[in-house]
């Protein structure tokens, strides 16, 4: 039998047992090197050993309104993430979605703002145009302008839908779809007073067909004109103030804390002249309507004609082709005269990520794959909503004339956009709104005239911008 003496053992741990002990550490360190360094990166070490049907799991928490039917925005959401796969074969996306329904306007902003703030991880939400602010100001909302830039796409929107998604100069929402407001009257009611729908075009053709209407229609119980006199009747009123070259609020310097901060505008000689034509409607026998049904009062044929927005053909599901035949669409406001360009106001809601998101990229890359056109245009023509992509609006681009096929008078309402505006998107902004609808009420009802109406709204603006104590 062969042995190994005491010598020969001495040997043989002075050098193989170093080079076993070499071998273990190497083996070790192949191990749990890569592991270290994955973890450091936040990518747990399993997922590099893991066979390929293994994926890291990503859970996007999404918070929206009810946009159009019950679902629509998961939908979006399911196309977007389905288009995220091919780019992350590694990633198992999982969706946990919240839609806010049944709240009004202002519960789901208080809803939204209440969940935001508390400091739940949100990845994406959707905003109004003008609750963009407030969420900014308070620190809510994740910056997007170094996504926006890398991304590249930022040009091909509308202007004013762009600037829609700017605070302080930083970009905190994409806006992605819109509407338009104009004019939508009856033919055959027109023609029974014998009126040119031209003539709407202008004030004082459409005060002046007013009064025709009312003379034949009202004996069957049908009012010419619709005039807005709900919660939002100042959404029908600034197209007048800014065709005439005011503003809703302006910067000023000087202000007590804030150096250079915003002013009311809307009391200028343009506001008292586009509040005039308000007076000339009531006037002219017009009533102002406190209820608002946003479309079904004109579907149901209460009225003859009525400016509202361009999402009136939803309201048509129970009209005949030959009755949808029968209505007539002039893509503006009236004018005070034929050389004065037309104004309109658009609405609409944006993406955006909280500032609570854990998954920043992913989200970003979620919400460029829902403004694809390939994406987006199907889903808003379900809905019947208007881009803000310029692209969607031209002739030539295929996905522009699917929508162009779905939606009644989409080429006379997409060229409505150029020509409008959003509504500031400052904190304050609800507040001042409360302040021109007080005015517009006190117009309605003649208890003040144009001029002190505005003059006293602005005041109370004054004050809640911080110019006066």
């Amino acid at each position: 039998m062969f042995k190994i003496n005491r010598s020969s053992a001495k040997i043989i741990k002075s050098t193989i047992y170093p080079i076993i002990l070499s071998f273990i550490i190497v083996g070790l360190a192949v191990v749990i090197a890569p592991s270290i360094l994955l973890k450091l990166d936040g990518i747990s070490s399993l997922d590099v050993f893991a066979s390929p049907q293994q994926k890291e799991n990503v859970t996007i928490t999404a918070l929206f309104n009810q946009m159009g039917k019950a679902g629509m925005g998961k939908a979006l959401l399911d196309d977007a993430i389905e288009k995220l796969k091919s780019n992350h074969p590694d990633l198992r996306v999982n969706l946990n979605y919240t839609e806010l329904h049944d709240l009004t306007h202002d519960a789901t902003k208080a809803e939204m703002l209440k969940r935001v703030a508390n400091g739940t991880a949100h990845d994406i939400v959707l905003l109004d145009q003008i609750w963009l602010g407030e969420f900014a100001q308070k620190g809510l909302l994740t910056d997007l302008t170094n996504y926006t830039e890398k991304w590249g796409r930022a040009p091909e929107w509308y202007q004013s839908n762009l600037a829609g998604g700017v605070y302080k100069g930083k970009l905190f929402g994409i806006w992605y779809e819109t509407d338009v407001r104009g004019i939508w009257y009856w033919k055959d009611l027109l023609d029974q007073a014998n009126i040119d729908p031209n003539t709407l075009r202008t004030w004082g053709g459409y005060i002046e067909a007013a009064r025709k209407l009312n003379s034949v229609l009202r004996p069957q119980g049908i009012e010419g004109v619709h005039l807005t006199g709900a919660s939002h009747s100042p959404d029908l009123w600034y197209p007048y103030l800014w065709m005439l070259g005011g503003d809703i609020i302006k910067q000023k310097s000087g202000h007590p804390t804030k150096g250079t901060y915003w002013f009311p505008a809307y009391n200028s000689s343009a506001g008292v002249k586009a509040m005039e034509f308000i007076k000339a409607q009531v006037n002219a026998g017009i009533k102002p309507q406190k209820k608002h049904f946003f479309g079904d009062e004109f579907a149901n044929r209460k009225f003859a004609v009525m400016i509202e927005g361009s999402w009136m053909p939803n309201t048509w599901s129970n009209l005949t082709k030959q009755q949808i035949d029968n209505i007539g669409f002039i893509p503006m406001f009236p004018v005070p005269d034929n050389k004065t360009k037309t104004s309109t106001m658009m609405g609409g809601w944006e993406f955006s990520i909280p500032a609570t998101s854990l998954h920043k990229n992913i989200a970003w890359e979620i919400i460029e794959n829902m403004l694809k056109p390939e994406v987006l245009s199907p889903w808003l023509a379900k809905q019947g909503f208007l881009p803000t992509q310029t692209t969607l609006g031209q002739d030539t681009n295929p996905f522009a004339d699917h929508l162009r096929k779905s939606i009644p008078f989409y080429d006379d309402m997409i060229s409505m956009i150029p020509t409008g505006r959003g509504r500031p998107n400052i904190a304050e902004y609800q507040a001042i709104a409360d302040h021109v609808r007080e005015a517009l009420d006190e117009v309605f009802y003649r208890i003040k005239q144009p001029k002190q109406a505005l003059d006293d709204a602005a005041a109370k603006s004054a004050k809640v911008l911080g110019w006066v104590k």
